[in-house]
């Protein structure tokens, strides 16, 4: 008995909450007997190892490429991604960086297309595409004939004249990171499609 006044009590009592919260929320009207709109901004607070500021430690390949004013681009795609906590991990990480000049590049379009909310995936695994585990030099990556990349493809990686190309991006600088190293290439390595 006791158990079935409590849940009619709660039903009861979720019921009016309901029914308050669908009162304030209508629409209030003016003078004029027109409906005023209210807008409700919500803000959302990004979490997360990749927003926790800290003046001391070796930049990660985040700070590195956000800090870079060849790298907007990049950063606005990792940023539409949602993978900057992924940038920031302990790694190491190698992540083959293009320039704004290498999405300059892509039909016209492209870079705009890639940044809509529908297209996240596509552009995480572009993104991704760029990332390799380990921090491996320039030279050091001469040894190499492919790479495991982070999103679970290959890349090939060729010697030209002494120049190191990564998926035929060659790189033209290499910053070392806190958890890895950023290789600067002149070119958006596009992953096979499967």
């Amino acid at each position: 008995m006791k158990i079935t006044t409590n849940l009619k009590l709660f039903v009861g009592s979720l019921f009016l909450l309901t029914s308050m919260v669908s009162c304030k929320n209508e629409a209030k009207t003016g003078a004029s007997g027109e409906a005023q709109s209210t807008t409700v901004k919500t803000e959302t607070k990004k979490t997360g190892q990749a927003f926790i500021t800290d003046d001391e430690s070796t930049p990660n390949v985040l700070n590195i490429a956000i800090g870079s004013k060849d790298h907007t681009t990049l950063v606005a795609a990792v940023q539409a991604a949602g993978l900057e906590n992924a940038l920031v991990n302990a790694g190491p990480l190698m992540v083959f960086a293009p320039v704004n000049a290498a999405f300059d590049a892509l039909p016209e379009g492209t870079v705009a297309t890639l940044l809509k909310p529908e297209n996240k995936n596509d552009l995480a695994n572009i993104l991704k595409y760029h990332v390799t585990p380990g921090n491996y030099s320039k030279e050091f990556l001469k040894k190499f004939k492919k790479l495991g990349q982070a999103n679970n493809q290959s890349v090939v990686v060729e010697v030209k004249d002494g120049d190191v190309y990564v998926g035929g991006a060659k790189i033209i600088a290499s910053i070392p990171a806190g958890n890895g190293i950023v290789h600067v290439v002149d070119k958006v390595m596009l992953p096979p499609t499967e």
